[in-house]
């Protein structure tokens, strides 16, 4: 039953201030503002200068797309129904003040794959979580982890009533830590994510030096630089070869005849290209990615097997920490849990979508309606549309019109003898029929 305004002001509990978390600070001006949204998760450098962002954003997006619901199952554990519950609401709708519930789910994977982990702490409760382990969770946020403690966590914290970061002690068994499930791979420092992130920051630094308007060059004189006097004319060459590289509209310059110059910032041969591309298809097949997937061009099996390998044990990973962190014993004893839900008629092309639709309706698994929801079409009013029922077969007398009304036995059309009635049908020789 849903409390009363004054039952949950009374209960509120913030985790910033343990007081009413209703009222709004800040927005008068005494806190500041920001030029830039203060709660955005942000990449760390050594990820946001090379192509990884890119992939964590695809990755991060796949996995916001499946939707998490908050479930009661039967007594074989299987989905019932969706439960209407604050939890529900969080990370289906609306997280916090900022986010949308897959806007949620988006900014924790990202900062899960950035820093190997992600911490996800409610942050307005209905009842005290520090005293009670029978709360409800009204908006949640994403923090990042700064101290580990044997049953507690120090973690940065966006404070929404500050508009700034903070960092609050809280204790482990009300914060669902969500670690990488692909930590090996992505965050060990040697990691092959991490030895190509180093690769392609030394192929940017090349890129930059050989961008930067040196010349690199060397001259060489036609006498021997030992002596002051030569160093002090050798010096003087050098300026006036500056100056007329810098004072011609053409950057062009004169020498002698008997002086030699070479140039240095040509490209010199190495195998760091390579090595990058190898890191790179090293990382892919890890990832279980492919460059289809990144550019929209892949198969229904190279997606479904990008889905079954890279992005479900990532929503596994975050579902089962939400479902030890935020449903109690009692819940979880009364059959409720927390469940993901893929769509796997995203991946159908059109042309095949007709053919599993008749499969699917004539096996009697899906209904007339359900499938017309599939294709975006309204439902229909016609009331076997919402029964398991199969189409092609003749059902006689256990089914409505389509207008409704139930047939009777005066005017029962049976199966292919036109309009003769099966009472009136007598049969002989098992194949034979005669009035």
């Amino acid at each position: 039953m849903d409390l009363s305004f004054g039952a949950r002001v009374k209960s509120a509990w913030n985790a910033f201030r343990n007081q009413n978390p209703y009222p709004n600070y800040g927005d008068n001006g005494s806190y500041g503002g920001s030029y830039y949204r203060p709660d955005r998760v942000k990449i760390s450098t050594r990820n946001e200068r090379s192509i990884i962002t890119s992939i964590f954003n695809k990755m991060a997006l796949d996995v916001a797309n499946i939707d998490i619901r908050h479930c009661k199952l039967d007594d074989n554990d299987r989905f019932l129904d969706y439960v209407d519950s604050k939890l529900d609401n969080c990370i289906r709708l609306e997280a916090n003040i900022d986010q949308t519930g897959k806007a949620f789910i988006q900014d924790a994977v990202m900062s899960m794959f950035d820093e190997g982990h992600v911490a996800i702490v409610p942050v307005d409760t209905i009842g005290d979580p520090l005293s009670t382990k029978s709360y409800e969770i009204c908006t949640m946020r994403t923090g990042r982890v700064t101290a580990w403690y044997p049953s507690s966590v120090r973690v940065e914290l966006y404070n929404e009533r500050k508009g700034i970061r903070e960092e609050i002690t809280l204790p482990k068994y009300m914060v669902a830590i969500v670690e990488n499930p692909l930590y090996a791979v992505m965050n060990e420092p040697n990691s092959t994510l991490q030895r190509l992130i180093r690769k392609l920051n030394l192929l940017d630094t090349i890129d930059e030096q050989s961008g930067s308007g040196k010349l690199d060059l060397i001259i060489q004189l036609p006498y021997i630089v030992k002596s002051p006097a030569r160093k002090a004319q050798a010096e003087e060459r050098r300026k006036d070869i500056e100056n007329q590289l810098k004072g011609s509209k053409y950057g062009i310059a004169y020498t002698d005849g008997t002086e030699k110059i070479t140039q240095l910032n040509r490209p010199v041969e190495n195998n760091l290209l390579k090595q990058v591309e190898y890191l790179t298809s090293m990382l892919y097949s890890q990832l279980g990615i492919t460059e289809g997937v990144l550019d929209g061009t892949a198969e229904e099996g190279v997606m479904s097997n990008y889905y079954s390998r890279t992005i479900e044990p990532i929503i596994s990973a975050i579902v089962d920490e939400m479902i030890r962190k935020f449903l109690t014993k009692t819940a979880r004893s009364q059959k409720q849990t927390i469940m993901y839900f893929r769509d796997p008629f995203k991946l159908v092309p059109t042309e095949k979508m007709a053919d599993i639709a008749d499969k699917f309706t004539r096996n009697e698994i899906l209904t007339s309606n359900e499938i017309r929801a599939v294709v975006g079409r309204k439902p229909s009013d016609d009331p076997r549309a919402d029964m398991l029922i199969n189409s092609n077969l003749n059902h006689g007398s256990n089914l409505p019109e389509p207008g409704g009304i139930k047939p009777t036995d005066e005017n029962q059309v049976n199966e292919g003898i036109g309009s003769i009635p099966v009472k009136d049908l007598i049969v002989k020789g098992g194949n034979q029929f005669e009035d």
